[in-house]
């Protein structure tokens, strides 16, 4: 399983490299679609530009897409959901369960 992973700061993406040494980040949320492959894990911080665009096509390909984002921001998360976002945790929860959220 390859982890996908659009985490633009640099304190959260080494959280999520420390977690998943073998995680590939790319620049851009459209990125994810060009590199997303079956069974593949997808990880987006919700609070960047552009990951809502991206959401429905990344859940339309089935895989499993967990997003994070501030848990005052509740029109984003919910939005998120809506948008077919495996999981929707506020970035403390996220960050507090990641191990977990990235086992297979």
């Amino acid at each position: 399983m390859t982890i996908l992973a659009y985490v633009p700061d640099l304190m959260d993406r080494s959280k999520v490299a420390a977690a998943a040494p073998g995680a590939v980040f790319v620049a851009r949320p459209d990125a994810l679609l060009d590199a997303v492959a079956s069974g593949d894990l997808v990880v987006v911080d919700l609070g960047r530009p552009g990951v809502a665009d991206a959401l429905p096509a990344l859940a339309a390909t089935g895989v499993r897409v967990i997003g994070f984002g501030s848990h005052v921001d509740r029109d984003t998360l919910e939005a998120a959901t809506a948008a077919g976002c495996s999981e929707v945790l506020a970035r403390s929860a996220f960050f507090r369960h990641l191990p977990a959220l990235l086992a297979p």
